[in-house]
């Protein structure tokens, strides 16, 4: 069998202590690569470790629109950019090199809040055009990674929703949402709010290795009961899929989410588009040598031979014979479970922009 491609050089252990991606690859639209190596003069152990930088976004929008035929959503919000948390699998780590900085250990290191979240969204809704949808969060990066204990952006941004009376469904990995449970438990009573719990494994090592800053997945099924018992409507989303790795985990993980109280469910196979190929593979190299070719050949046969395919409609859940057998087990495990007899639409009849003090009159 020929041999993978040669991967980045991996950055330092030491360096990267408690991060995802072993590498930190220039951005697909650098003109130059920067490559580690060590010259004799020992500069590589004079480099410090990676450590978190946070900072500011000026925003000139807040709510980004888009029109998938595969989301269930056509607006969405971004409190920030880049995640700690650290999986290696995100597939919005490509966005980091927009920024001109590397999607790898960069994007969970560098990143990026938007101060102005809350006034630019009154500001856009309160356009009288402005014609209301559910706003999903979460859909890209955790909007309650651990960034969100000192920035808190979410609950400046939730605290404005429930103003407006404004439907939001959230996704996250972490037990921080819980802090806004009180905000999320009265716009719930009125059907205005949902919270997904994203799981990948119930084994604590794998999820640790997956995502090394999320919260343990014992947490996370606490965040769903505790939301679910102040009658916050609560889902799990089984993402990523990843075969040979996690997807015999897939029944016992709609178990323990359906006791928590979750009563909607749904799954996502892995995605690997553009740099996240390559952070992914450096990964699992890392820490499953043995299943390497397996995972990867797997995967393939999902994808029409490739890492990845984005064709709407296929990029979600794949193709084939053991794709179609994910869908079958998740299926027939969600029956079983009573989970997703309905799904439930927020409601948007309820939206009402605050009255706003009237400007005063220009004298010309």
């Amino acid at each position: 069998m020929p041999a993978e491609p040669s991967l980045a050089a991996p950055i330092d252990p030491d360096r990267r202590r408690g991060r995802g991606a072993q590498s930190n690859s220039s951005g697909r639209f650098e003109r130059f690569q920067s490559i580690p190596f060590d010259d004799g003069w020992q500069t590589l152990d004079e480099l410090p470790p990676f450590k978190t930088e946070v900072m500011p976004e000026k925003a000139r929008t807040i709510i980004t629109r888009n029109d998938s035929p595969d989301l269930a959503f056509d607006r969405s919000i971004n409190p920030y950019r880049g995640c700690e948390h650290g999986c290696s699998y995100c597939f919005a780590r490509p966005t980091h090199a927009y920024m001109g900085l590397s999607p790898g250990l960069d994007f969970e290191s560098k990143l990026f809040y938007k101060p102005d979240a809350a006034k630019l969204l009154e500001k856009e809704l309160s356009d009288p055009g402005y014609k209301p949808r559910t706003i999903a969060i979460g859909t890209n990066t955790d909007p309650y990674q651990p960034i969100e204990r000192q920035h808190r952006m979410m609950r400046d941004i939730l605290e404005v929703l429930e103003r407006f009376n404004h439907p939001v469904g959230i996704v996250t990995k972490s037990a921080l949402v819980l802090r806004d449970v009180d905000i999320l438990g009265r716009m719930a009573e009125r059907g205005l709010a949902k919270v997904a719990l994203s799981i990948t494994s119930l084994d604590r090592k794998l999820a640790r290795d997956m995502e090394p800053r999320a919260a343990t997945p014992g947490r996370r099924l606490d965040a769903l009961r505790g939301l679910a018992d102040a009658g916050v409507p609560v889902g799990v989303l089984v993402a990523p899929v990843i075969p040979a790795l996690n997807d015999s985990e897939i029944e016992r993980i709609l178990d323990a989410a359906a006791a928590a109280g979750a009563t909607e469910a749904g799954y996502v196979l892995l995605r690997l588009p553009l740099e996240v190929s390559e952070i992914f593979k450096e990964w699992l190299l890392r820490h499953y040598p043995d299943r390497f070719r397996h995972v990867l050949s797997v995967l393939r046969s999902m994808r029409g031979g490739k890492d990845y395919d984005s064709e709407f409609g296929k990029r979600q859940k794949g193709e084939g014979p053991y794709a179609w057998q994910i869908g079958r087990r998740f299926e027939i495990a969600a029956q079983r479970l009573g989970l997703n007899r309905r799904h439930l639409k927020l409601r948007t009849d309820q939206f009402s922009p605050p009255v706003q003090p009237p400007a005063q009159l220009s004298l010309f």
